[in-house]
C-alpha cells in the first residue's frame, strides 16, 4: 500500500544550523518517534531501530537508511527500508529542501512516498495515513524545538 505526503514547516534556526541538525544522526533519533537507535554506518547510510505502532499492530522494525543527492546546505534525499517481522515491512524516501526564510528562520519542503506490507496494509488506508501524519507532526514539531535550542546554545 502507498502513500504520499507533501509538506513545509518555518523553523526557527538560519540554514546552516538546520542543515547541521538534519544531519547529525542523534538530532535525529531524539525527533524520530519510537527510534531506539540511530548510528551513521558509512558517510551517507545509516542503520535505524525504531517501534512503531499502527492501531493493534505494533513492531520494532529495523533497516538501512539511505542519503543521496545531497546538495549541502540545501537538502537532500532521504530513503530507506525496514523490517517489522510478521507486522511487515515500509520503505520509501523524502525529498528535503531548505531555503532561508524571513526574519532568520529557514523554509523545509518536503516530499515524501512510502509504501508498507504484510499485516500493516490490511489495516486499511485512512488508519495507516492517520498515524503517518501523526508520526510526522511529531518529527517536525520535536525538530523544530531541536533546532530553537541549537540556535539558543550558538
Amino acid at each position: 500500500m502507498a502513500m504520499t505526503m507533501t509538506g513545509e514547516v518555518v523553523l526557527p534556526a538560519d540554514q546552516e544550523t538546520v542543515w547541521a541538525a538534519l544531519n547529525d544522526p542523534e538530532v535525529l533519533k531524539r525527533c524520530i518517534p519510537g527510534c531506539e537507535s540511530l548510528e551513521r554506518t558509512a558517510d551517507n547510510e545509516l542503520q535505524a531501530a525504531a517501534k512503531i505502532a499502527v492501531g493493534p499492530v505494533k513492531a520494532t522494525f529495523k533497516g538501512k537508511v539511505t542519503l543521496s543527492d545531497i546538495d549541502p546546505p540545501n537538502g537532500y534525499r532521504i530513503s530507506g527500508e525496514g523490517q517489522g517481522g510478521v507486522a511487515g515491512f515500509a520503505k520509501g524516501g523524502a525529498t528535503v529542501r531548505l531555503e532561508p526564510a524571513e526574519d532568520g528562520q529557514t523554509r523545509m519542503t518536503y516530499d515524501v512516498e512510502a509504501s508498507v506490507g504484510g499485516k500493516i496494509a490490511q489495516l486499511g488506508g485512512r488508519l495507516i495515513n492517520g498515524v503517518a501524519k501523526k508520526y510526522a507532526d511529531g518529527f517536525f514539531d520535536t525538530f523544530a524545538k531541536e533546532v530553537a535550542a541549537a540556535r539558543s546554545a550558538a
